[in-house]
């Protein structure tokens, strides 16, 4: 490629495209040479090229993505509650993956930077939520099928413009949708919250500038605690009667259930040989009340069983 009268910021980028080693590092630098391409009429056939060029690369990486699908290249294997991040490229998924969970994925300024989905898993009050970063919405990459299946969508959004993008592209889906505000161009923060207070929006206003965990960044652990609800679960934990402390991991079931639920959970068929059973916590009208079978549980419960 010729790189005559061409900016210094063209010329690194080529240099970087002929030494890359990768087709997605082949393609980060050709798409950074078209944008350092000037638009004018002497320069509309190189330009051409460089598109032509660019058309032929993302052939080439689709037929080999599809290629490792045929070869039996595993998949995600979705957890108890999973949650899939949505956003346009370059909006921060990648940043606030990893201010939610284990997780390490790149995080570049350059565009379309996540070619495949990146699992997670974020610790919430002893147990673990599945979150999955998928690519750029506008994407080629855009995986349809995991935010088809996800439990909950986590739309993450940087500006007041994008809020009515994202949900005309996901209007579609059914699951319960948690708007992410990522307020990193520090805006009126109570001109936001009016907006997403009228549209009836479920939202949480973060900023992933200002660090990546709760203790930095004030509400990181409101959109924890409202991922986790956008579930309809609840935690239930059980006691052995013959010890003094309740179980540290508790069992994950749907809002509603019941005593024989949690019995059930733990042994199928268990709940026949329930003799008595005590609940303290908030379904509960004092600690230790004696209940039936089908008391109905909430969230945080503490289940001591008594068999026969």
């Amino acid at each position: 490629m010729a790189s005559t009268n061409q900016s210094p910021q063209y010329q690194k980028a080529e240099a970087m495209f002929l030494s890359a080693k990768t087709n997605d590092e082949k393609l980060r630098w050709l798409e950074e040479m078209i944008r350092q391409c000037p638009k004018h009429k002497s320069s509309e056939a190189m330009l051409a090229n460089l598109k032509t060029r660019r058309k032929k690369l993302l052939e080439k990486i689709e037929s080999a993505k599809k290629s490792s699908k045929r070869s039996g290249k595993p998949g995600i294997k979705k957890e108890e509650m999973q949650a899939a991040i949505v956003g346009f490229s370059n909006s921060g998924k990648s940043s606030l993956l990893k201010a939610l969970t284990n997780a390490s994925p790149e995080i570049a300024h350059y565009r379309l930077t996540t070619k495949e989905p990146i699992v997670g898993m974020m610790p919430f009050s002893g147990i673990q939520i599945q979150i999955v970063e998928v690519p750029a919405i506008e994407s080629e990459y855009y995986d349809k099928g995991i935010v088809n299946s996800a439990d909950s969508i986590i739309l993450l959004v940087n500006s007041l413009d994008e809020i009515d993008k994202i949900n005309n592209e996901t209007s579609f889906l059914q699951q319960k949708k948690i708007i992410a505000f990522n307020n990193k161009n520090n805006l009126d923060e109570r001109k936001v919250e009016a907006t997403l207070k009228s549209k009836r929006l479920d939202y949480v206003l973060i900023n992933l500038k200002m660090g990546l965990d709760e203790e930095e960044n004030y509400n990181m652990g409101l959109l924890k605690e409202k991922i986790f609800q956008s579930f309809n679960k609840i935690r239930v934990y059980t006691k052995n009667p013959a010890q003094k402390a309740h179980s540290d991991k508790p069992l994950i079931l749907n809002k509603g259930s019941t005593v024989k639920d949690v019995a059930e959970k733990i042994l199928h068929g268990f709940s026949k040989h329930v003799k008595e059973t005590f609940v303290t916590g908030p379904s509960s009208k004092f600690p230790h009340q004696k209940v039936g079978i089908t008391h109905a549980l909430k969230d945080m419960d503490i289940v001591e069983f008594k068999t026969r």
